[in-house]
């Protein structure tokens, strides 16, 4: 039998675990600028149940978090109309890492650094399961998409361009 490889904890796995939510974790070797389909491909499942957290901000600069689909790119016009925004547009890398407290390619959207509203992509939440980045760049949670309602408090809008 394979010897689970350890995994340090992340903020995003401690909390998960303080609020008692079942979820499995996936490491594998991260590739720069690699993305969703490196993820996908390394656990073998499909791009479009990688879900990836975006840093976004408004007109005034507040930072937000949306949640899509691997395989497709947010429509920055129907995420603003769809949360009565002017403009949205993602945040530069090092404000983006400065909001969440986490290092890009490796952005969770549990236990950020500073509480920002999120935003899901409304059908994620159809999926039976999702992977999600875990806090650390190579690893990823699998968890019911019922929890980004549930400890988010998660607002579906439909954002979603095929990428």
């Amino acid at each position: 039998m394979a010897k689970k490889e350890h995994i340090s904890e992340t903020q995003a796995t401690q909390l998960l675990r303080k609020h008692h939510v079942s979820f499995d974790e996936h490491p594998y070797p991260y590739e720069e600028h690699g993305g969703t389909s490196v993820s996908a491909r390394e656990l073998g499942v499909p791009e479009h149940a990688v879900i990836k957290t975006l840093v976004m901000q408004d007109e005034a600069a507040k930072p937000l978090i949306v949640l899509m689909h691997g395989d497709c790119k947010v429509s920055t016009k129907n995420l603003a109309r769809g949360i009565g925004c002017k403009s949205v547009e993602p945040c530069k890398p090092e404000v983006a890492q400065r909001h969440s407290g986490y290092m890009i390619g490796g952005t969770s959207p549990f236990g950020t650094k500073k509480a920002m509203p999120v935003y899901v992509e409304q059908s994620i939440l159809d999926l039976p399961r999702i992977y999600i980045n875990g806090g650390r760049r190579g690893f990823l949670v699998s968890l019911a998409p019922q929890v980004l309602m549930d400890l988010l408090n998660a607002k579906p809008v439909q954002c979603a361009l095929q990428d």
